[in-house]
């Protein structure tokens, strides 16, 4: 693995936690594509270990699936921006019911214009580098534990940190973050959705992605909200979610139909996810009266329940448009997102 986070970076860190003994103890992960890395840190003095995301191009791009245009680039790029933005601006309004790890410094091009930045930090975007983020490290605060294969109670746990953050930007201006969250809504994906088959599917793309767009109620998306992205405590009752590059607005049901697609398979999806689905909206409820207490009777609660359970079969519609141009193989295809699709076709007139 290339050693993406360098002395700069070391140098950086070193800096602005007064910390000249810090080390760099291990490299996490490289991010998709080769667009940089993962690593953490130790700050001896404090005992303490920091997470650094650095994001750094490589020179020549190689998808694993071959997408590696221009546009697709350029996308991958703004996504790693908005997320440095979401730390910044949004992330510190969230508590222990939406966890994610501390900020202690979220770095792109346009800080450093805009607020003078000092030279350390202008030395590192000098070096082809389009965002730092610099974060507390979930495994030493109790976050230690990775699942790729979700149980019905990690599943829930995912529901619940979804309900929390949906309800806690509903229908708030997030300025300055994508207009559309997630990474598969159509406007952004022209070469996928040319390589779709001709069909029904194909030819409603866009009242699908228009449906969901234009719902009356919209939030604030975790846009990748995947089990790989949650973090859990040592006993399993707690987690914490990351990788924040393509949140955005939109109908949180969005959110949720990707994450039981991703923890849940054909059968098991037909088994829960209606059961899931209602459990959602119980504590979306919930924690739209702890968030927005005077105002909840304004939201019409009914009315965005009704709103967004409507929207679920285009949700999974949607999201079956992008991988039948994306990936035709991939095993998320299955029947249940079939089913979903060919109600929410049936209702496309």
């Amino acid at each position: 693995m290339s050693k993406v986070c360098d002395d700069k970076t070391l140098t950086y860190i070193q800096t602005r936690f007064a910390e000249p003994q810090a080390s760099k103890v291990q490299s996490i992960q490289t991010l998709w594509s080769g667009y940089g890395e993962i690593a953490r840190y130790y700050l001896p003095s404090s005992k303490q270990s920091v997470i650094a995301k650095l994001v750094r191009p490589p020179a020549n791009i190689e998808h694993p699936r071959g997408w590696n245009g221009q546009q697709s680039h350029a996308r991958k790029l703004d996504s790693y921006v908005n997320e440095s933005r979401f730390y910044q601006h949004f992330s510190q309004r969230l508590d222990r019911f939406c966890r994610t790890p501390l900020c202690y410094f979220s770095s792109t091009e346009e800080t450093v214009v805009a607020k003078g930045e000092d030279h350390a930090v202008k030395d590192i975007q000098q070096d082809n580098i389009v965002s730092l983020l610099l974060m507390e490290d979930l495994d030493q605060a109790g976050f230690a534990k990775r699942y790729d294969e979700g149980s019905l109670e990690s599943v829930r746990l995912g529901i619940r940190w979804l309900a929390y953050f949906h309800a806690k930007f509903l229908n708030q201006a997030l300025h300055m973050l994508w207009p559309i969250g997630t990474y598969w809504h159509l406007a952004t994906r022209p070469d996928e959705f040319a390589q779709m088959p001709e069909g029904e599917l194909k030819q409603k793309a866009t009242q699908l992605d228009s449906a969901l767009n234009n719902a009356r109620f919209q939030t604030l998306l975790h846009g990748d909200a995947k089990l790989a992205n949650f973090c859990f405590s040592d006993d399993g009752s707690d987690l914490a979610a990351v990788d924040f590059q393509y949140v955005g607005r939109g109908a949180g049901i969005k959110d949720v139909m990707y994450f039981m697609g991703s923890c849940l398979d054909d059968a098991e999806l037909t088994e829960l996810a209606d059961d899931l689905l209602d459990e959602y909206f119980v504590i979306l409820k919930r924690a739209v009266e702890r968030y927005h207490k005077g105002t909840f009777v304004s939201l019409g609660f009914a009315a965005l329940e009704y709103e967004w359970r409507d929207l679920v079969p285009f949700a999974w519609a949607d999201f079956q448009r992008f991988l039948a141009g994306w990936a035709p193989e991939h095993y998320k295809l299955n029947g249940y997102m079939q089913k979903q699709t060919a109600i929410a076709l049936a209702k496309i007139w």
